[in-house]
C-alpha cells in the first residue's frame, strides 16, 4: 500500500464509507456500556459536523449545543482563525518536541498568560490535559510546603488520574479505584469553619476547590475565598484554584477568581486554553512555589510530560486568545449570561417545579423540586430500579428530540440541568433556551420521555442480574 504525500489520509471518505459502523465498532472495542447508555437517553444521534456554537448531523439538522465538550469550546468549534493557525504549524516543519531545548511557541503563550493571570502568579508549568494540571498542583504544592495533607470540598470534580481522583467529591467516580490518596480529606464546600478546623492539624500543603463547583454548579458566598486564602496563609497551606473549567471567560470574567477579587497561589486550567483541537493545560502559580520543585539544576526536569509544550498546543493557545480579544468572548459571556439567567429566573412563575437558578456568566443551572407526581406515574418498581435525576435526564431528552438543544445534568443523582454553551451564542439562542425549556415543562412530553427512560433502564437492569 502506498500513501499519497500530498493529499494525506481521505478523512471525508473513510467516514463515508464506515460512518454507519461506528456505534458498533465502539461497542465491540472501545466502551459497550457508554453505547448502552447513549442509546437508552435516545442520544445516539449520528453528529457529522460542529460549527460555532452549533452541531449538524447526517440529514444536516442543526443542535444549539450547551454542553460545548464539558466547556471546551468557549470560542465555539472549529473557529476559522484556530484552523488556519495550526494549518500554519504544520506548514512550517517547525523541530517539534526536540527536548533538549526551549520551545519558542511556549515562552509566547506562557507570557501571554502571566499577563492575563491575576497577580503575583509568574511562572507557567505546561500539561497536556485539566486532570494533569491538579496532578501537577498537588506536587508542587507538597514540594513548596513539604506537608502531605490535601484538602477537597465535597461535590468537588478534578479529574480522574489518581492524584486528581483522590480529590474527587463524588462516590460515582472513586467507586472500586482505592486506595486513593491517604492524605487527602474533604471538607464542606463554602464552609469557613469547616476548613479551619481542617487547617488547624497544620499538616495540609493546599486546600483544591473550583471557584464554582461544576458538579451542580454551586457558587460561594462572597467572602469566602478571600477568608479562605487568609485561612490557608495563617496555617502554612497554598490555596489551590481549579479554573479548568470557569476559565477562559466562562463565567463572565478571564478567570473566576477575579469576581472576589482573590489571587490563588496556584491556578490550573486547560479544556478552552487551546480552542478544542489540541489537548493542553497550564499551571499558574508564584515564583516562591515554582522554585520549591525546580529548585536545582539537578531538578530541572523533575516534573513533566513527553507532549507538553508541542507546537500545536502552544500555537492553538495564542491563536485561541487572540479570538478572545478580537471577538469580546468574556463580554459576550457576561452579556448573554446575565441574559439567559434572567430568562431563567422569568420561567420560576410559571413553573413552581423550577427550585432555583445560579451560576455566572455561561455557567449555569436550573435545580428542580422533587417531581413526586412524575415518579408515582413510574410504578414502585420501576422507579426503585432507576435514581434521582431522572426527571431531569427526561428534561434532557425532551430539549433533543423535541427542540433539537443539547443540555446535560449537572451530576449523578441529583435534579440539576446545566447550560454549558460555548461563549459565543446570541440574543437568538438564548431566546430559543428559553423558550424550549418553557415548552418542555409545560408539556407531557417529559412524562413520557420518562417513562421510556425508565423501561429502558429496567430493561437494563434486569439483563444485568440476569
Amino acid at each position: 500500500m502506498q500513501v499519497d504525500q500530498h493529499t494525506g489520509l481521505d478523512v471525508e471518505g473513510l467516514l463515508r464509507d464506515r460512518g454507519n459502523e461506528i456505534y458498533d465498532l465502539h461497542r465491540r472495542h472501545i466502551n459497550p456500556q457508554f453505547v448502552k447508555v447513549l442509546q437508552t437517553i435516545k442520544f445516539d444521534r449520528d453528529f457529522r459536523s460542529g460549527r460555532g456554537a452549533y452541531l449538524y448531523d447526517a440529514e444536516g439538522n442543526e443542535y444549539l449545543d450547551l454542553i460545548s465538550g464539558y466547556g471546551t469550546f468557549n470560542i465555539g468549534r472549529n473557529h476559522p482563525h484556530l484552523k488556519a493557525t495550526l494549518d500554519n504549524v504544520a506548514r512550517l516543519d517547525l523541530p517539534n518536541l526536540v527536548k533538549m531545548d526551549v520551545p519558542r511557541l511556549a515562552g509566547l503563550l506562557a507570557e501571554k498568560l502571566v499577563d492575563l493571570a491575576p497577580e503575583g502568579l509568574d511562572r507557567v508549568f505546561f500539561a497536556n490535559s485539566g486532570a494533569e494540571t491538579v496532578e501537577s498542583a498537588i506536587k508542587f504544592a507538597r514540594a513548596a510546603t513539604g506537608k502531605p495533607g490535601i484538602l477537597y470540598a465535597d461535590h468537588a470534580f478534578h479529574g480522574l488520574s489518581m492524584g486528581a481522583l483522590s480529590l474527587n467529591g463524588s462516590e460515582q467516580f472513586r467507586g472500586p479505584f482505592g486506595p486513593l490518596l491517604a492524605d487527602a480529606r474533604p471538607i464542606p464546600f463554602d464552609d469557613l469553619p469547616a476548613l479551619e478546623a481542617a487547617l488547624k492539624r497544620k499538616d495540609v500543603c493546599a486546600f483544591v476547590v473550583e471557584p464554582i463547583q461544576g458538579k451542580g454548579v454551586y457558587v460561594p458566598a462572597e467572602d469566602y475565598f478571600r477568608e479562605a486564602k487568609r485561612l490557608c496563609e495563617k496555617y502554612g497551606a497554598l490555596l489551590v484554584m481549579d479554573e479548568v473549567q470557569t476559565g477562559f471567560g466562562r463565567t463572565g470574567t478571564f478567570f473566576a477568581c477575579e469576581q472576589w477579587g482573590v489571587s490563588p497561589h496556584i491556578l490550573t486550567v486547560a479544556k478552552a486554553l487551546s480552542g478544542g483541537m489540541i489537548p493542553s493545560g497550564a499551571v499558574l502559580c508564584t515564583d516562591a512555589v515554582h522554585k520549591k520543585t525546580f529548585n536545582r539544576m539537578d531538578r530541572c526536569v523533575v516534573h513533566g510530560s513527553t507532549f507538553y509544550m508541542s507546537d500545536l498546543a502552544m500555537a492553538a493557545g495564542l491563536a485561541t486568545l487572540e479570538v478572545m480579544e478580537a471577538e469580546d468572548t468574556v463580554g459576550n459571556a457576561r452579556r448573554m449570561g446575565a441574559l439567559l439567567k434572567d430568562g431563567l429566573e422569568s420561567l420560576k412563575t410559571r413553573h413552581s417545579i423550577i427550585r432555583e437558578v445560579r451560576g455566572r456568566g455561561l455557567m449555569l443551572a436550573v435545580e428542580f423540586g422533587a417531581p413526586s407526581g412524575f415518579f408515582n406515574k413510574l410504578g414502585r418498581k420501576l422507579s426503585q430500579a432507576v435514581e434521582t435525576g431522572l426527571f431531569t435526564q427526561a428534561v434532557v431528552m425532551t430539549l433533543l428530540d423535541e427542540h433539537h438543544i443539547l443540555s446535560q445534568t449537572a451530576g449523578h443523582k441529583v435534579d440539576i440541568l446545566k447550560f454549558l454553551p460555548t461563549l459565543t451564542i446570541n440574543e437568538a439562542d438564548v431566546q430559543r433556551i428559553v423558550e424550549a425549556l418553557d415548552k418542555t415543562l409545560a408539556s407531557a412530553s417529559v412524562t413520557g420521555a420518562m417513562l421510556s427512560m425508565g423501561k429502558n433502564l429496567g430493561k437494563q437492569v434486569f439483563r444485568g442480574r440476569k
